[in-house]
């Protein structure tokens, strides 16, 4: 950890564990990310129509996460983060070890998100309860670079593993090749679970509501269902396009997917100082107006171009549309700003997770219901209304007079 780095927290030794967790995690996403929807199309054969309903189930853990961590209103944030991370253990075990049956893949995908969700607010509000008062959003940036360092070697490994697999006689679309990744993200899941369990609490210990709502949260709260919805559509049909319409191979989507990664790892600091410096509000704004240019190019490129460049074109908004969802970083900013104290922090952005989810499994539903019925222009001419409503709403926020210190 170099200098620059141990002046953004109050004790940069209690992060060393924290980030090796975030690493690993990050690592054995990558590998499970890398595959996903290639493993739904080509193993499990899951239509269009069909990756919307088992998105559905994927992101109910979202949708009741507040509920979830209600039952656990009295642990640590260190001991939910433990829990989560053995809740995504035990789901990458079912994916190695079950069938490749759609609901036996549909049961171990809900469980991973499971604990995929428990641990997305407790790593947010544990990187900011370790930095300087000033500075969450430098912490929050070095946090989401250290996840995005670790998926950009698990797609980098899915890419030379499916190039190499046919050398080894392994078919890339066998079930054998899938099993491997699963395999190895299963390894690091359990070397993460290691690590984690030997964090041990310090200082305050922050409980959350059992049930959280706040009118000066409102505006956040809103943000949630636009970002929600616009998020879903993108990270749900966009590989599935690119599967689907274009083609594209296991290696081709896990080699983009690390070129996101990449940027997203070179580019969350930076955006984490952008926050801290110019405000949430200006990043909140300027990312969904770029949406609005992903989303017209992503629905329309096959009419406007040939085959080939529309397929260049649709690869660089899919890269464009995760750089700029780096930008989300700024709602956990806003919320920190008006919170009264830490423990609002960790049971508003819970609270939102759940209010995102609630648009986001309405749209996993319908979206693959209007891709099928009325083809990728409509589904994404949605997406983009949607990133225009969220600019006007994010534009009626006023900063307050007073920030809250965490230090």
């Amino acid at each position: 950890m170099n200098e620059k780095t141990k002046s953004i927290y109050v004790d940069p030794n209690r992060v060393t564990r924290f980030f090796f967790v975030i690493i690993l995690t990050g690592l054995a996403h990558g590998l499970y990310q890398g595959v996903q929807d290639n493993f739904l199309a080509e193993i499990v054969q899951i239509s269009k129509f069909e990756r919307g309903i088992v998105e559905f189930f994927r992101e109910l853990p979202g949708l009741l996460l507040i509920f979830i961590l209600a039952t656990m209103y009295r642990f640590s944030e260190t001991k939910v983060f433990k829990i989560g991370i053995a809740i995504m253990l035990t789901g990458m075990l079912g994916l190695l070890l079950l069938g490749t049956g759609k609901i036996v893949v549909v049961l171990c995908l809900v469980i991973y998100s499971l604990g995929e969700h428990i641990i997305m607010p407790i790593t947010s509000t544990i990187s900011m309860h370790l930095a300087k008062s000033g500075k969450s959003g430098a912490s929050l940036g070095i946090t989401s670079a250290m996840k995005y360092g670790g998926r950009i070697i698990g797609f980098l490994l899915v890419t030379g593993l499916f190039l190499i697999f046919p050398r080894l006689k392994i078919s890339p679309s066998s079930v054998k090749s899938y099993k491997i990744i699963f395999f190895l993200a299963t390894i690091l899941l359990v070397g993460a679970t290691f690590v984690v369990l030997a964090m041990r609490d310090k200082g305050t210990v922050v409980k959350r509501s059992r049930l959280y709502f706040d009118r000066k949260f409102n505006k956040y709260y809103g943000l949630e269902i636009f970002y929600g919805a616009r998020k879903q559509i993108f990270f749900t049909f966009s590989p599935y396009v690119l599967i689907l319409h274009y083609g594209a191979s296991t290696s081709i989507i896990s080699l983009l997917l690390a070129i996101c990664a990449t940027f997203g790892m070179l580019l969350s600091p930076l955006i984490g100082r952008l926050i801290d410096r110019l405000g949430y509000k200006f990043i909140m704004v300027t990312d969904t107006l770029i949406l609005m240019v992903v989303c017209f190019f992503y629905g329309f490129s096959h009419r406007l171009f040939s085959f080939e460049v529309a397929f260049i074109v649709v690869c660089v908004n899919f890269v464009l549309d995760s750089i700029i969802s780096l930008g989300s970083l700024a709602s956990s900013v806003y919320v920190q700003d008006i919170a009264s104290n830490p423990e609002e922090i960790t049971a508003t952005i819970t609270t939102g997770i759940s209010v995102n989810h609630l648009i986001s499994v309405i749209i996993a539903l319908l979206g693959g219901y209007i891709w099928q019925q009325t083809g990728i222009e409509v589904l994404f001419t949605l997406s983009g209304l949607l990133g225009l409503a969220n600019t006007i709403f994010a534009a009626t926020i006023k900063k307050p007079k007073k920030a809250l210190s965490t230090s």
